[in-house]
């Protein structure tokens, strides 16, 4: 059975089989991310992530483009303020944006970004933040910061040189160019190209593929995984086996191993 739920005004979440499809929903704005959709969008990621029924996440956007990156008009807003204010109020601007970024990120559970069309700038560093990316055929990708003079401020100078390599993501921000997805699937910016018509129906079941094991230790190996290029391999380790202490106790743990003696027992 599949229910949908809509929160104020420009996030939609739907949830079907213990997946949550997270919609941005501002269509004539292509998208675009203000402050209230901003909110909203840490909103839907905080539930998903605290409801036990939930096992995987989609994000994807609604009508022909996924996120056209921040919203202009908040833009205009912030260069309006007194000279003495601008620093300040973007500082502010950027905590947002970064908690909105974190919240993508920091799920528990496995997230996929569906990019059923264009991909700019803020919106492309949201499916970055995602762990996986299929996107539609025909939907483009770009880290557009710099034709408006700005810096990638939403996690892209972290996840893009992890996806691509440090001298392609230098290029690919420097440039602004404008990926097709058979460019973006070559280099590694993205993982899957959907069939024409298919792309929810393939996300949703990769979803599935993704979230069959304990969800116990998915996320406590998402946690780990997520900082090895930070970390030492004697740190790794050690959060290795903290987190494989926890796992001996779940109740998961315990059936998987019952499970699997008594099969062999027949």
């Amino acid at each position: 059975m599949n229910t949908a739920v809509s929160l104020p005004e420009f996030i939609t979440v739907s949830n079907c089989e213990g997946i949550a499809t997270i919609t941005l929903d501002r269509p004539d704005k292509r998208n675009a991310i203000n402050d209230q959709m901003r909110a909203e969008l840490i909103a839907a990621f905080t539930d998903a992530d605290a409801d036990t029924e939930v096992r995987g996440i989609i994000l994807t956007g609604a009508g022909k483009s996924f996120c056209s990156g921040g919203d202009i008009a908040g833009m205009r807003a912030r260069l309006e303020a007194p000279s003495g204010e601008v620093a300040f109020n973007g500082w502010k601007r950027q905590k947002s944006t970064h908690r909105g970024v974190a919240a993508i990120h920091g799920v528990t559970k496995p997230v996929i970004a569906a990019i059923n069309g264009d991909a700019y700038g803020l919106g492309l560093d949201m499916a970055l933040a995602c762990d996986f990316i299929i996107a539609a055929e025909g939907s483009e990708m770009s880290m557009s910061f710099i034709k408006r003079g700005l810096v990638s401020d939403g996690g892209g100078m972290y996840f893009l040189p992890r996806r691509v390599g440090l001298p392609k993501a230098k290029e690919l921000i420097f440039s602004a160019k404008v990926m097709a997805t058979a460019e973006a699937l070559a280099i590694g910016l993205i993982d899957r190209v959907a069939a024409p018509g298919a792309l929810l129906d393939e996300a949703h079941a990769w979803a599935k593929e993704l979230t069959v094991g304990s969800a116990t230790a998915i996320a406590l190996t998402k946690e780990i995984i997520d900082k090895t290029f930070e970390r030492s391999d004697e740190e790794i380790f050690a959060l290795g086996r903290k987190a494989q202490a926890v796992c001996y106790t779940t109740a998961e743990h315990r059936k998987a191993v019952e499970d699997f003696l008594n099969k062999l027992s027949k």
